[in-house]
């Protein structure tokens, strides 16, 4: 099995600890469980939203450091609602803020944290830098 050398705070080590006795032992169940709820939840949402409705999403998480205690609908919510009420993205991007805003609404927690760890790892993750936002967010549609 392959290495991760993961970063944990001295309360996330203390968990792991208590509940799997080493941090190594609850890394090694914790990180695939993470990476299969993750792939499970993108696969639930692909198909839909729209190219539009993606590329706003996309841009909203522009710059963002995601959190794991933000990374909940309503935070995904008011991140696209803020993008689309200040910055105008939908309209950018030729999307519908009213669908976009119904859409987001139907999905639940763990599908919102994907959908903003997706749109984030796009502006974060080396693998994209030389990859338009379009062909990305083809991967959702």
């Amino acid at each position: 099995m392959a290495q991760v050398a993961a970063r944990v705070s001295p309360e996330h080590e203390q968990w792991l600890k208590e509940y799997f006795r080493t941090k190594s032992a609850g890394a090694e169940f914790v990180v695939p469980w993470a990476a299969d709820t993750f792939f499970r939840s993108i696969n639930q949402v692909k198909g839909i939203f729209s190219a539009a409705e993606l590329l706003t999403i996309l841009e909203a998480h522009r710059d963002v450091k995601l959190l794991p205690e933000q990374s909940r609908l309503a935070y995904l919510q008011l991140r696209v609602q803020d993008a689309c009420d200040i910055g105008l993205l939908h309209t950018r991007h030729g999307a519908g803020k009213a669908n976009l805003e119904a859409k987001l609404k139907r999905l639940n927690d763990t599908q919102a944290a994907a959908v903003m760890i997706w749109a984030t790892a796009y502006w974060v993750s080396k693998r994209w830098t030389e990859v338009e936002m379009e062909e990305y967010a083809r991967i959702l549609i």
